[in-house]
């Protein structure tokens, strides 16, 4: 039997199935619902009309896992490059799910072989990704929820926002549940507000005097009293709503803590941060990435799937480097976020590439690619050899922008393009210079050294 191939247009209630033979020759067009019998029907299907390259519109999920589960080779196609695809087949720009089925199919029936095939992950990533991410989404629930009590706050008791560093904190939640109003606060003195403090294990290191004089010198809202009991209403009930989330949020930490480390990679993405106790930017880290090192043959793989690989925009004379937005969302989004609640990264070499790269009022996007590409060949790196980060082990900036050029038998070192590379990484200047071409674009003859 000939090599078939399949696209599955999927959806929340159907599934949209197109088989074709090797040479385009329509085998089966049908649909399927979402349902075990269906779903089930689906993959029996496939296998026995022998596919051997199924093309879809996500790369995970419970019909994608179902498919894997069954033996089939499956290309996750972006949306955007099905979209672009269409015009191929019709020129009318009308769209179906079968027509979408049609072209996923001729994708992977042409140019299967210009996708990458999905592996799977453990079963230990795959619950700690689902941990990370449901931690980042609660995280973005309490900022929308703790935004909209200090909004709240600052219209009829603009103290109760500043009293504490954050508003989300368990001793703001803690203190706004006491005193919801400037009325339950009317008696609050330094002494009852020590004892409250004490009560609740506040370890700000912040006097009740200080504390207190932040609440009385804020300034004061004009309100009458069925305004004032209407907003106390509103914030006893945000408070509810937030207490659960933030005690939710740490009981997840606590399980991603205790997972990452019980991970055969932990040890590996748990290095690159100076405190021990950091792990939720280091689970996000292995999440995204995963465990096949196959996923990510090279570095420069890893780093355009991140979105810290540079894009070259040439038409006639002009020539720039863009910053790269096609990437992989979580992977470059959930990484960054996490960190910000982490400690900073382990040093880069002797001479720390991030002090070069502090941030700016508007930091160039030079100095995010430069670092981040700078991170991500080490994170390559440690994670292909299974190998905890070692700072002495890396020589610096050097290392990692060094240029050379095959010269006969034996490499020699562009001494010129290497300097170039080093001043011109992180500047201003260099975004208006000739030096652009020695960090954004290779020179025919050069190639850039990996460790």
């Amino acid at each position: 039997m000939a090599d078939r191939y399949a696209g599955v247009d999927w959806a929340s209630d159907k599934h949209d199935v197109l088989i074709e033979e090797a040479d385009g020759e329509q085998v089966l067009a049908t649909t399927f619902t979402h349902d075990e019998r269906g779903i089930g029907a689906l993959c029996g299907t496939l296998v026995r009309l022998g596919v051997v390259l199924v093309a879809i519109e996500r790369p995970d999920g419970l019909m994608v896992e179902r498919l894997l589960d069954a033996g089939l080779r499956v290309l996750a196609i972006h949306p955007n490059q099905v979209a672009a695809a269409r015009p191929r087949f019709r020129t009318s720009g009308g769209k179906s799910d079968r027509f979408d089925a049609f072209v996923l199919c001729e994708l992977a029936r042409t140019d299967g072989h210009r996708f990458r095939v999905l592996v799977a992950d453990s079963d230990d990533t795959k619950a700690l990704r689902a941990l990370s991410r449901a931690r980042e989404d609660l995280v973005q629930t309490r900022v929308a929820l703790a935004n909209q009590l200090r909004a709240e706050l600052e219209r009829f008791w603009p103290g109760a926002a500043v009293i504490f560093a954050e508003i989300d904190s368990p001793i703001g939640l803690a203190f706004l549940q006491r005193y919801p109003s400037p009325a339950d606060a009317r008696g609050l003195g330094e002494q009852r507000l020590a004892a409250f403090l004490a009560r609740h294990a506040y370890c700000g290191r912040k006097p009740a005097a200080e504390l207190l004089g932040r609440l009385r010198d804020a300034p004061r809202a004009r309100a009458g009293d069925s305004e004032i009991e209407a907003r106390r209403a509103i914030v006893l009930a945000l408070v509810a709503a937030l207490r659960p989330i933030v005690a939710k949020i740490s009981e997840l930490i606590r399980e991603i803590a205790h997972r990452v480390r019980a991970h055969p990679d932990g040890h590996v993405f748990l290095s690159l941060f100076r405190d021990p106790k950091s792990v939720v930017c280091a689970a996000a880290l292995l999440a995204e990435i995963g465990d096949c090192r196959a996923r990510y043959r090279s570095a420069e793989a890893l780093a355009a799937d991140a979105g810290m690989s540079p894009v070259a925009v040439e038409s006639g004379k002009r020539k720039v480097a863009c910053f790269r937005h096609g990437c992989d969302p979580p992977a470059a989004r959930r990484g960054r976020d996490a960190r910000r609640r982490d400690p900073p990264l382990a040093p880069l070499g002797r001479r720390p590439l991030r002090r070069r790269t502090r941030p700016r009022p508007r930091p160039p996007t030079r100095a995010i690619r430069t670092l981040g590409r700078a991170w991500i060949r080490v994170i390559w790196r440690c994670w292909q050899d299974s190998a905890a980060y070692d700072p002495s082990r890396h020589c610096g900036l050097h290392d990692h922008i060094a240029v050379v050029i095959a010269d006969g038998s034996r490499p020699r070192l562009d001494l010129t393009a290497t300097q170039r590379m080093a001043g011109a990484a992180v500047t201003r200047r260099a975004a208006r210079s000739d030096e652009r071409e020695a960090l954004d674009s290779k020179p025919t003859s050069a190639t850039t050294t990996e460790r």
